[in-house]
């Protein structure tokens, strides 16, 4: 019986990380929930306290500035895939959360402004969308998570898709 136990905490262990794992090696956290609501953080805001998303980084135009377009196409097999394009920015996993560096984060996916991943790359597969006209937002974040914007205006960008 305690082999058998054994067993199975380790199959736990090593299946629920191989998700993990394949998830993080593919750029994508899920991490879906609005940091401002209270109720998804049980009325506490140690997250939110520890990364400010309220406050942007608000950076000089010109040509060094953050940009950043994005397109979003029917999967051959299933799903949709999403290609984020930045320009004067760099995806900066190994940097999550903490110090601010110049030109480096990561992203913020949202589907009908409800954020779907943090990602850290530029591709994404999106498994399944709403019916219906749908709206797929992007934004640019820092290492701490603040959004960033260019002379007051948030580094985003969407593109709404028809999904039958």
């Amino acid at each position: 019986m305690t082999r058998s136990l054994a067993l199975f905490a380790i199959g736990l262990v090593f299946g629920g990380g191989a998700g993990f794992v394949l998830a993080a090696a593919n750029g994508v956290t899920f991490d879906g929930h609005d940091h401002a609501d209270p109720a998804q953080h049980g009325g506490h805001h140690a997250e939110a306290m520890a990364h400010d998303h309220s406050t942007a980084i608000n950076l000089p135009a010109g040509p060094d500035a953050p940009g950043l377009e994005i397109a979003v196409s029917p999967d051959p097999m299933a799903g949709w895939n999403l290609h984020v394009m930045p320009k004067n920015f760099r995806f900066s996993p190994e940097h999550a959360s903490l110090d601010d560096k110049p030109g480096e984060g990561h992203a913020h996916v949202y589907v009908n402004g409800v954020k779907l991943a943090r990602l850290y790359g530029n591709w994404m597969h999106i498994p399944d969308l709403p019916k219906g006209e749908t709206t797929i937002e992007v934004s640019l974040n820092a290492n701490s998570h603040s959004p960033l914007a260019v002379d007051g205006v948030p580094v985003s960008a969407s593109v709404t898709v028809q999904v039958d």
